[in-house]
């Protein structure tokens, strides 16, 4: 049912469930503990050469993005032909909680197993959000859509900041407690999974599978079925694929995002690690930093959302991205040890992160067919993903081949400045008109 409000506090909750592990593990607590806590002093040995734990951080990251640039799509496809996007849900929602509980049981050394089990627990993270992504055109209409992904956006920041609030108090008075602060950091790690796994609980039971699954193909139909399901997914998704080359600025649209995105991304996940082995900042100031981020980020999803219904949803993203431009030149220019700056700066960040995120996702969501919508949002996941990779990457290779990741971090602007250029050459209603134009029966996707 769209704009059925107790549909979207439910879809919204999941956001509040999985924000948690994204604040608490992915960006404040894991970092900069796998490279201070879990990488040994000297580096850790890896194919023959020795790697620092922000280096190795930056292309751990941009590895487990390649393998979700894979995997996303075809599972999108498989749960739109099926009608099991609730299903696939749960299952990746779940797995990578319960996989992101388990990263409180590594230690130093661990290197290896820190890694695999991050990669799996961005696999359910990431993938969960693919299928939660595709309930937004079913819960919304076009005059909505805006201010319900702003709405979910919100909720994951509150969601996300209450948690990583209660886990600060835990590892800033962890002496009161009788604790070491590696075993505070491992107990936060713990619980930023079970709350999201708990608060996912929640939002599936709220949450409609509407559409009508499909018969399999006549031809299919004597296969097992996990084989024929993944079959008709690797079909869609190639069908799909190629189909996008006679949408010309729905494929414009992606590859803005996807270059603009590369950047909001690497900070994201990069700068907990830049505050600690490049502004050698504690992590008390790094973890409060975190906290300012997660709630101005509230309040700047609902002002950026309110923003596009005056100016639009394309003049609110091209205002943010100038905004993160100022935010990578000024964290060229940080001095080290001053936390006050590095504060400030992420109120900066949490003003723009909110509305970036969720007024691409939105005029995304405006674009597409809401019968493949799972299938498309694994389309938009896999250019986030793909554009993850280069980041990171980007980012380690600079920093490794300058010396100083004040270089990497100044790097950034070109992607915020490339992305807007071309955000700026989208014809939106063209866009927006091209999906009636989608035939998706069968097997087969395309134009019709």
């Amino acid at each position: 049912m769209k704009n059925d409000r107790r549909t979207i506090f439910g879809w919204a909750m999941y956001d509040w469930a999985n924000s948690a592990y994204m604040t608490t593990t992915a960006a404040a607590l894991l970092p900069a503990y796998f490279a201070r806590g879990v990488v040994p002093e000297g580096g850790y040995e890896l194919f023959g050469r020795t790697y620092d734990g922000q280096t190795l951080w930056g292309y751990l990251v941009g590895s487990v993005s390649f393998l979700i640039f894979l995997l996303t799509p075809i599972l999108g496809a498989i749960a739109d032909f099926s009608a099991a996007k609730k299903r696939f849900l749960a299952v990746f929602a779940c797995g990578g909680a319960a996989f992101a509980t388990l990263l409180c049981l590594v230690g130093t050394g661990e290197v290896v197993l820190t890694m695999i089990l991050f990669l799996l627990t961005q696999v359910g993270f990431v993938c969960g959000n693919v299928f939660y992504d595709g309930f937004l055109p079913e819960i919304s209409t076009p005059e909505t859509i805006d201010r319900v992904s702003a709405k979910g956006y919100a909720f994951g920041y509150v969601g996300g900041g209450v948690q990583f609030a209660l886990v600060l108090g835990l590892v800033a008075g962890h002496d009161y407690l009788g604790l070491s602060q590696t075993a505070a950091i491992r107990i936060g790690l713990a619980t930023a999974g079970l709350w999201w796994l708990g608060f996912t609980f929640l939002s599936l039971s709220r949450l409609t599978e509407t559409a009508q699954g499909r018969p399999l193909p006549a031809e299919l139909r004597h296969l097992p079925q996990a084989v024929a399901y993944a079959k008709v997914g690797f079909s869609r998704t190639w069908s799909t694929a190629r189909s996008l080359v006679h949408f010309k600025h729905l494929t414009l649209f992606l590859l803005a995002f996807m270059i603009y995105d590369d950047g909001v991304q690497t900070i994201i996940v990069m700068a907990s690690v830049y505050a600690s082995d490049t502004l050698k900042l504690d992590t008390a100031a790094i973890q409060v930093t975190f906290l300012i981020i997660q709630f101005v980020a509230f309040p700047g999803a609902l002002l950026f959302g309110r923003l596009a219904g005056w100016v639009g949803a394309r003049a609110a993203v091209l205002l943010a991205l100038g905004l993160w431009s100022a935010v990578a030149c000024g964290a060229y220019f940080l001095s080290r040890g001053a936390a006050w700056q590095f504060l400030l700066l992420g109120a900066v960040v949490g003003l723009v992160m909110g509305g970036t995120q969720a007024l691409s996702r939105s005029l995304y969501g405006s674009m597409i067919p809401e019968e493949a919508s799972a299938e498309f949002f694994g389309f938009y996941s896999v250019f986030s993903k793909f554009s993850a990779i280069w980041g990171p990457l980007i980012f380690s290779a600079v920093s490794d081949l300058t010396g100083s990741a004040r270089f990497s971090i100044l790097s950034l602007i070109a992607f915020f400045v490339a992305g807007a250029i071309l955000l700026a050459l989208v014809d939106l209603d063209e866009a927006r008109a091209s999906r009636h134009r989608w035939r998706l029966a069968g097997t087969s996707a395309g134009p019709k």
